[in-house]
């Protein structure tokens, strides 16, 4: 059964919040799993293990998020430390990937 997700201004219930935080859980890992995706993808063009970890990048990534967060109103400083984490966890992960790639 298909139930429909109620926005969060909707609901009435916690019931309803509870099923709108999972459905959005299970949103967010898929748009994780793309954005590792992206990671395989940079693994396997990065020509140089040396390209992998770009501080530049992850600087601009954060700036971003700050900027996104604050516009919306959201703890951007909150954000910005979960994204950090994100980053590092992706690097990690190219780091894998590239070197598994190149075995």
């Amino acid at each position: 059964m298909n139930k429909q997700i109620i926005l969060p201004d909707d609901c009435r219930t916690m019931a309803e919040v509870r099923a709108g935080v999972d459905a959005t859980d299970r949103a967010l890992m898929d748009l994780l799993d793309r954005r590792f995706g992206y990671m395989r993808a940079a693994a396997r063009i990065k020509q140089a293990r040396g390209e992998v970890r770009d501080e530049v990048r992850k600087a601009e990534v954060i700036a971003n998020v700050k900027r996104d967060a604050a516009g919306r109103g959201l703890p951007e400083d909150a954000l910005a430390e979960i994204w950090d984490r994100l980053v590092e966890c992706s690097i990690a992960y190219e780091f894998g990937h590239w070197d598994e790639m190149r075995a």
